[in-house]
């Protein structure tokens, strides 16, 4: 599969919650987004590819996954995200939260890190690079995880397998 960011990609500040709830805090995380919606070949082979997998993570671990979204994350140099789960408020549709990192070149001491915790614990147990190609894949509603600080950009693609109704 090729992905890459053009310049045609539109970052927009990232925020906090959804509807009402939403908004922009610097304090929690400074990455900007751009969603992945299909419109070029490569956004089409992403999103193939990410319902191929959907399948077979159905067919092998039922899990009733029925929809996926994702997007393009842009992190600056000194970009975070603070510790978080990825779920909304009230809300338990996300099930799997997958992570790609697109970052030719990266080197131990460049920061950003995926920091991953123990479930119900203060405990890291997993720290990873965003090094180009790895793949992360986890529950949702149950791991604690955060961005460390990056000391240059750093991109990757997050996404969000889901079960029930998208909102």
């Amino acid at each position: 599969m090729r992905l890459e960011l053009t310049s045609s990609v539109l970052f927009a500040n990232a925020g906090v919650g959804r509807g009402d709830d939403h908004a922009i805090d610097k304090s929690v995380r400074t990455d900007r987004t751009s969603w992945i919606t299909g419109s070029t070949d490569g956004e089409k082979e992403w999103l193939k590819w990410a319902s191929s997998l959907q399948d077979y993570l159905n067919r092998r671990l039922f899990l009733g996954l029925s929809s996926f979204e994702s997007h393009f994350s842009y992190y600056g140099k000194d970009g975070f995200y603070a510790k978080h789960k990825d779920s909304f408020r009230g809300k338990s549709n996300r099930v799997l939260s997958i992570v790609v990192y697109l970052n030719k070149d990266w080197m131990a001491g460049d920061g950003g890190e995926l920091l991953i915790y123990g479930h119900h614990s203060e405990e890291i147990i997993m720290s990873v690079e965003p090094v180009l190609g790895t793949v992360v894949i986890f529950f949702s509603e149950d791991v604690y995880h955060e961005v460390l600080a990056s000391k240059k950009s750093r991109f990757s693609i997050a996404g969000w397998f889901r079960s029930g109704p998208c909102w």
